[in-house]
């Protein structure tokens, strides 16, 4: 059992397809992490961090069905076990393969599912996984504000996409416990929520507000509102598949990842339209609304701030979001660990990669000549004092996960040690609280 906060960061993997000209954004080359992979690595491990939320660029990895070129995952995750730096793998983030061409493709699921499965062969140390990132954004972003992949704008076209990832989510759970009955899977999504600025924008406010949820009602089965139902019958979802997502009861291998950004809250006109609301509630309110939606444990899987120009700015922002995640835990809920994303600085995510602008925004550990950030020093330092502090003076959960050896062993010698197991896994059970409080 692993007994310690996970703290964790990440190297940003997404792949979306974006513009007229179908361009392809591929954010591990923009950030040089095609040629500085190791040092990357080599830099968590300096920070004293054993989690790490990534994985390799789908549209190059899987090149059909049944068909991948696996060299640089290879590479990159044989070094990653040698240095016991854990992934959270991180399997679609924001994008496809162009074959496969966009999430209204309803050949997506079945697919996404046998990579996830031959992912999962072939890597079989690994035992954490996020296999889509963020359901929702994705499926907002691509097909409802129209900015990636199959740029739509309508809801019928956003319950498609919704419907496909979600489902390609669930398929790629089952796939991997096929493999790994012991595998975790932690959902990276955001955690949003929409204020009515004034009176007549409430009705708005409260449809937003009930359709974040949808993506995580989907993939824990959780019996939806008749507002929601009627939206989904009435954009093209049949009763069929709402059936498929309520029978598979995969809610025990997950831990809920809560992504928080200033940018999560919103404020509602009366037309429906919405702009920046900044940070009213914080993480602390609108994560606790999801535990009580769903009564998973907990972990914040993403958040960041740019360095200003006081130099302070994301410091700042590092230690809101800490005591946020003490403020959660006090209150009960059981969270697990806490990542700043990500490891480098990111580029032309102010355009939400829109724009092929090269802008660098500093919102890294480390900038993107692997020199370390103020924030960095003060993530590093935060790890420090808090790592073996948590476990003894707090609710802490003991987390059933394996960490590898550097020793390599056979899949057969994997295998079997996973028929021992009684290939059962419940993480809701697993996970064990201590009763003492901060």
């Amino acid at each position: 059992m692993y007994r310690k906060f996970m703290f964790a960061t990440g190297i940003e993997n997404s792949v979306p397809v974006v513009g007229q000209a179908k361009r392809r954004v591929d954010e591990l080359e923009k950030c040089g992490h095609y040629k500085y992979w190791q040092k990357d690595f080599d830099l968590v491990k300096e920070l004293g961090i054993q989690f790490l939320r990534y994985g390799p660029p789908i549209y190059k990895t899987f090149l059909g069905p049944g068909k991948y070129d696996w060299t640089f995952a290879d590479l990159t995750f044989e070094y990653l076990k040698k240095q016991e730096i854990l992934p959270i793998t991180d399997l679609c983030h924001f994008g496809v393969p162009d074959w496969i061409g966009d999430f209204q493709n309803p050949d997506f699921p079945e697919l996404f599912a046998q990579y996830a499965g031959d992912f999962a062969k072939r890597f079989h140390w690994i035992q954490l996984y996020t296999p889509v990132n963020e359901m929702y954004i994705t499926a907002l972003f691509s097909s409802y504000y129209g900015w990636w992949n199959e740029q739509l704008t309508t809801d019928y076209s956003f319950v498609t996409a919704l419907k496909h990832i979600v489902k390609a989510n669930v398929l790629a759970m089952k796939a991997i416990i096929n493999v790994r009955p012991d595998a975790i899977f932690i959902q990276s999504e955001s955690s949003e929520y929409y204020h009515a600025e004034n009176p007549k924008a409430i009705k708005p406010a409260e449809l937003m507000n009930a359709r974040r949820f949808l993506s995580l009602d989907l993939n824990y089965g959780k019996r939806i509102d008749s507002e929601m139902y009627e939206y989904l019958m009435d954009n093209g979802m049949t009763r069929k598949e709402y059936h498929f997502f309520l029978n598979n009861h995969l809610k025990r291998h997950c831990i809920m990842g809560n992504d928080y950004y200033i940018t999560n809250e919103h404020r509602v006109s009366a037309n429906g339209s919405t702009r920046a609301a900044g940070e009213i509630f914080g993480y602390h309110v609108i994560t606790s609304q999801y535990y009580e939606r769903y009564k998973l444990p907990v972990m914040h899987t993403e958040t960041n701030l740019k360095q200003g120009p006081n130099g302070d700015e994301a410091i700042n922002w590092l230690w809101k979001e800490w005591a946020n995640v003490l403020r959660v835990r006090n209150d009960g809920v059981p969270i697990v660990g806490f990542t700043w994303y990500s490891l480098t600085d990111q580029v032309d995510w102010d355009s939400a990669l829109r724009e092929d602008n090269n802008n660098v925004n500093p919102l890294g550990l480390f900038d993107l000549d692997r020199n370390i950030r103020p924030v960095g020093k003060a993530y590093k330092q935060l790890i420090k004092d808090w790592r073996e502090v948590l476990p003894t003076h707090s609710d802490c959960l003991k987390v059933p996960i394996q960490v590898p050896s550097n020793n390599k062993e056979t899949k057969e010698d994997n295998a079997k040690k996973d028929e021992d197991n009684e290939n059962k896994t419940d993480t809701k059970t697993l996970l064990q609280a201590s009763k003492n409080t901060i």
